[in-house]
């Protein structure tokens, strides 16, 4: 027999009135139809709450005018009897036609039931992913779309290009290659070449088989694994370590994800004892990850690391010109040497400058004139000296904290990294023309905290105030000028 173990005194609701207008209990021919009472209840109360403290691991029974409430722990009965017991007595009255007193108990019984509904509950979830899974299997994966034919070499990339193309020969002189770089460099451009490229070579007779994945595609398909009710984990393994050579994207996606990155750490043994490739990606060097692996960053560092920088003017020049091409852009050549000039960030930035300019193009019907370029992109450069990054600014700001740019993305508030955020975003909002949302997009923020943290540290500049932050020689101090001008030095 179950046990009721009885935690509050029955409770009359204190506001009822004095003049009885219902009976005060049932008939004994009239079975109470307590069903229409949890149905009240839900209508008062509202789906949610209903949800959480009566839909399930709760019992009514009526006994007079006593209204007995079980529930499945101590905490449920404390909780409903604090801030339900008044509603049900409302209920009651209307739904039954009387004046009832609410006592609530426990009824260790309801704990197995509720443990069953919850499990019944995790299990429709986990079947629901595991068919999500099997439908992603049958999915043909998405065709690679960068060829190296379009990849532009110049003098920033040219040691990445080189070594990429070397791990394709018939003895490569390294296995593992570790690109980093600032965004839009051209990582993913360079690896889905690579990619593309090794699917059409053969090596000992045979087409090298090769997979580009995502940190977050790996990190995904491992979750999906151990969460599935069979865990396939030969499947899994098998479709990594079976590779002739692993390109793996975002490789930073890993960072603070232990079990992933211990799996990916037996990966990454497998392949390389195999003696197949690795090619990596990530927007910071190995060293300056943080939160990982440190078998893994070793791994990382025992191969050939390489960072590409942000195109120089003759390559952005080059860039523009292809681009220009394939999207039978009409510019003279003084038009794309102005954009080569002035717009001096990211790959992305110039197509963005491109696709402007052709836009413009299309609505005039002429070509693209210098006159017209400086006139088109006048807003995008007034904002400050596009040179400037926020791969760059988060880079100089972690380093003169004593911190790795990814802490600057995480959710840590300690006094170092909280001054460092503020000052990164600050020297975002004056140097690049990065908007106050897609400075907070891109630092893992939202809109409101970029602007607080922008006013704060005009406050600071405008009151000379001192910034303070915790480095491993103890606290250091210094004025928030100062900060400033030693930063925009190093920009």
């Amino acid at each position: 027999m179950n046990s009721v173990t009885p935690v509050v005194r029955a409770k009359t609701r204190p506001d009822c009135p004095t003049e009885p207008t219902v009976p005060s209990s049932v008939p004994s021919d009239v079975t109470p139809n307590l069903s229409a009472v949890l149905a009240g209840m839900e209508k008062r109360i509202g789906v949610q709450k209903f949800n959480a403290w009566f839909r399930h691991g709760l019992r009514l029974s009526l006994d007079g005018s006593l209204l007995h409430v079980f529930v499945a722990n101590a905490f449920a009965a404390n909780w409903v009897e604090t801030h339900y017991a008044n509603d049900l007595i409302t209920v009651a009255r209307e739904q039954l036609g009387l004046t009832v007193t609410v006592s609530v108990a426990v009824d260790h019984g309801l704990t197995g039931d509720l443990r069953k509904r919850q499990l019944d509950s995790q299990a429709r979830a986990v079947d629901s992913a595991m068919q999500g899974q099997a439908r992603s299997r049958q999915t043909e994966p998405a065709p690679l779309r960068h060829r190296l034919e379009t990849f532009v070499v110049g003098e920033s990339n040219r040691l990445a290009h080189t070594s990429a193309m070397a791990m394709l020969g018939e003895t490569p002189p390294f296995n593992l290659l570790f690109l980093h770089g600032s965004c839009g460099v051209g990582k993913t451009h360079l690896l889905q070449s690579v990619c593309n490229l090794a699917g059409r070579a053969a090596r000992n007779g045979r087409p090298l088989k090769c997979r580009y994945v995502t940190g977050e595609q790996f990190t995904n398909e491992f979750i999906q694994m151990v969460t599935s009710r069979d865990k396939k984990i030969d499947d899994f393994r098998a479709r990594y370590r079976s590779l002739d050579l692993l390109a793996i994207d975002d490789v930073h996606f890993l960072s603070d994800k232990k079990a992933t990155q211990e799996e990916f750490l037996h990966t990454f043994n497998a392949i390389e004892a195999a003696g197949k490739l690795i090619l990596m990606a990530s927007d910071a060097h190995p060293r300056l990850v943080a939160k990982m692996n440190e078998q893994l960053t070793s791994r990382f560092l025992s191969g050939m690391v390489v960072k590409i920088d942000a195109p120089d003017e003759a390559l952005r020049g080059e860039i523009l010109r292809r681009r220009a091409k394939e999207m039978k852009l009409r510019a003279d050549a003084d038009a794309l040497s102005y954009v080569a000039q002035h717009v001096r960030g990211s790959v992305r930035e110039l197509e963005g400058a491109l696709f402007k300019l052709s836009a413009i193009a299309a609505l005039s019907g002429s070509a693209v004139t210098r006159a017209v370029a400086a006139e088109a992109l006048a807003d995008h450069l007034a904002r400050g000296d596009s040179a400037v990054t926020l791969g760059g600014i988060e880079a100089i700001v972690s380093a003169f904290f004593g911190i790795t740019p990814t802490d600057l993305h995480s959710s840590r508030r300690t006094r170092t990294v909280s001054t460092a955020r503020m000052v990164a975003m600050f020297l975002a909002r004056r140097h690049t023309r990065m908007s106050f949302p897609e400075i907070g997009q891109a630092m893992g923020k939202n809109h409101s905290s970029v602007v607080l943290a922008v006013q704060k540290m005009e406050t600071a500049l405008a009151e000379n105030q001192p910034l303070e932050w915790l480095s491993p020689m103890g606290t250091k101090k210094m004025d928030a000028r100062q900060i400033i001008d030693l930063l925009k030095e190093q920009l």
